[in-house]
């Protein structure tokens, strides 16, 4: 196929679109300071994706549109750190402070004139880039320090690292190291996705990072928001005026287009850490993001190669760690909650107690094994801690002041709210109420169908949708659209203007897009995003109700558990019959066929072969492509083969193909037929 040459001015364009969208993308993502709308940024994007489209052999590494790998990655690699990445010894207190300073000094004795540059300890996970000709070429986790793992893709979609530098002739080889980490906001915002898909909730946003991180598929990375703080910066010798302290170095970072923590100080004096130290103790509380500590340095680079290293820590550093913010309580009973899935979690009722900010009376036991390894009881004194935790949890128990004649806590054995007997499955720790019917599943299965990122039924809250299920009026979702004005006036302090403004919201829900009901169903393991992705690979109902768990599993991002988990739903009679209703109410359950969809209908049906070694596809991620079109693969050769994708040393196959008639594609024309 020919190639449309690109004009001198489309070239300059598409220059133009990728210096103006990475300006925007520092300003917005680094600076906090917005250059243009959100729709003036998506429609140059948009532009900016077409060109490309067209003129593919000009798209270059460090364009905006190359963020999001378009395949997940079949597994990380190890690699050797050029530089290592130290730990740091940690001090707790002024005291131990002090007796650092004592130390360093007694190896440099006559270094008088000197400083500290002291900056937040992000409670993140390091990340080591490097950086050739100023573009991005590598992006690795510091694993033990000495080697960690290649996650290239996944660093290129957190928005606050530049793809490409933001300075003049860059030196030939950069690297930088910093932390990347979760603001508090998305954090919050994934949990709470990940309990209404009835998914276990992450401790704490370090977890979630390093979980995030380590995702195959960066499409799920660029979604969860992670940011980066740079704080170290290694630049080759042949550099001609390189930073002579960390300060300076800081500040090139920022020339760079990085972010560098904003609360970072120099400080000339030992006190004065001392008093930033003390200061963001308690400040620490106000920011948008966790930090477990202060990472005092000395400034300058000479004093720090003075210095050296130990066998384990730079000299010249030193990480001041706050405790952990734990407080003793007495557990004065052991309560459980049931979720809309059913999950029953047993909860700590606790003599209330201040802690980080916030008095905590209640905190999680997560599950029946928790609370056996805690062995925790009714009357013990138990340990709380919250800072590192967004959701307080009982870390232990004070055995020693155990009251006599405590037992051990059982789990209930029937549902506390509608009595049925409660199951736990082999493969969960959960256990779970199984009564479709049980007032709990369906009060949150109709909070969940009626909240902001599902149907989004303005006025029909928690307290409305417990008295519309207590009162008999609700029993399913879909009873939702059978409700009247009268019906609803039988419920408390509902006046006849609020009861036709909540048939009216629930009526104008049915207008709400498919991927927004299919959320709403609350199927276990879909959370918003995983629902839009669904939708767009089968844009109805129907394409669901006939999916198999291969079919769904070949969607990108998506394992054998949630495939298996949506497969049920769908085959299960009472939500067929759920189905059928929303159905005849009027519900939207089809959605409008994407590019995705239309794009199946090359492969779709058809069976291929994929034998010898392509040129930049593993065999693995081409057999992952055609199921995801809806196409079969299979391993041998038939007068039933459709296609045969051939790569080098393809051997027998190919010859048994040729004989056949059988057409043949090389990777090329497979990537081309995959977009017809």
């Amino acid at each position: 196929m020919d190639l449309v040459q690109a004009t001198p001015e489309v070239q300059q364009r598409l220059h133009e679109l990728r210096d103006l969208l990475q300006k925007a993308s520092y300003a917005y993502y680094v600076l906090d300071a917005p250059l243009m709308e959100d729709a003036v940024y998506d429609q140059l994007y948009r532009e900016l994706q077409t060109l490309e489209v067209q003129f593919p052999e000009l798209i270059t590494p460090d364009s905006p549109t190359q963020r999001v790998g378009e395949r997940p990655a079949s597994q990380f690699t190890s690699v050797r750190h050029n530089v290592p990445l130290y730990s740091l010894e940690n001090a707790f207190g002024n005291e131990e402070l002090a007796a650092w300073e004592q130390r360093w000094r007694r190896v440099a004795p006559n270094v008088n004139d000197f400083s500290y540059v002291c900056e937040l300890k992000i409670d993140g996970n390091a990340l080591a880039l490097t950086y050739e000709k100023g573009i991005l070429v590598r992006g690795v986790t510091r694993g033990d320090g000495i080697t960690g793992e290649e996650i290239t893709q996944n660093v290129r979609a957190i928005r606050s690292i530049p793809l490409r530098l933001s300075v003049e002739n860059p030196p030939a080889i950069v690297e930088v190291r910093g932390e990347a980490f979760l603001p508090i906001k998305s954090f919050e915002q994934i949990n709470q996705e990940r309990e209404q898909a009835g998914d276990s909730l992450f401790a704490n946003p370090r977890n979630a990072t390093a979980g995030t991180l380590r995702q195959l598929d960066s499409k799920i990375v660029a979604r969860r928001n992670l940011d980066f703080f740079a704080y170290t910066l290694h630049l080759p010798e042949s550099v001609a005026s390189p930073p002579r302290s960390q300060w300076e170095s800081l500040e090139l970072l920022k020339q760079m287009g990085f972010r560098v923590n904003p609360e970072r100080e120099r400080c000339p004096t030992l006190e004065a850490v001392q008093s930033y130290c003390d200061r963001w103790s308690i400040e620490r509380t106000r920011l948008g993001y966790l930090t477990d500590g202060v990472v005092v340095k000395l400034d300058s680079f000479d004093l720090q190669a003075q210095l050296g290293f130990t066998q384990k820590f730079p000299r010249w550093a030193i990480a001041l760690k706050y405790p952990a913010e734990e407080a003793p309580t007495i557990l004065e009973n052991i309560g459980v909650n049931v979720g809309r899935t059913g999950a029953i979690t047993p909860v700590a009722e606790l003599r209330p107690v201040p802690l980080a900010g916030t008095t905590v009376s209640r905190a999680t036991l997560h599950n029946r094994d928790r609370v056996a390894e805690l062995d925790c009881r009714v009357g013990d004194t138990v340990i709380v801690r919250k800072a590192g935790e967004i959701i307080p949890e009982v870390v232990r128990v004070l055995t020693e002041l155990r009251p006599e004649h405590t037992q051990p806590y059982q789990m209930p054995t029937h549902c506390p709210e509608c009595g049925e007997p409660v199951v736990k499955p082999d493969d969960e720790a959960v256990t779970r109420c199984i009564n479709s019917s049980c007032p709990a599943i369906v009060r949150g299965a109709l909070i969940h169908w009626a909240s902001r990122d599902a149907l989004d039924i303005n006025g029909v809250g928690e307290k409305l949708g417990l008295q519309m299920v207590d009162q008999g009026l609700v029993q399913s979702v879909a009873d939702l659209y059978d409700l009247t004005v009268e019906q609803l006036l039988t419920l408390e302090r509902m006046g006849k203007k609020s009861a036709e403004k909540t048939v009216k919201a629930i009526e104008d829900s049915k207008a709400q897009p498919w991927s927004r009901v299919l959320y709403g169903l609350g199927i276990r393991h879909v959370g918003s995003v995983n629902a839009q992705t669904l939708t767009q690979e089968f844009p109805s109902v129907d394409d669901l109700l006939q999916a198999t768990p291969e079919t769904i599993e070949a969607v990108h991002g998506f394992g054998s558990e949630i495939a298996q988990s949506v497969y049920q739903w769908f085959q299960n009679h009472g939500n067929r019959v759920l189905i059928a209703r929303l159905r005849q109410a009027g519900v939207q359950l089809q959605g409008e066929r994407t590019a995705i969809a239309e794009r199946k209908a090359a492969i779709a049906g058809k069976t291929f072969v994929v034998t010898g070694t392509l040129p930049t596809l593993k065999r693995d991620e081409v057999k992952a492509m055609i199921q995801k079109a809806g196409g079969k693969v299979t391993d041998s050769v038939s007068k039933k083969t459709d296609y045969v994708v051939v790569g080098e040393e393809a051997g027998s196959k190919l010859t048994k193909a040729e004989s056949l008639g059988i057409p043949l594609l090389s990777e090329a024309e497979f990537l081309v037929l995959l977009e017809a």
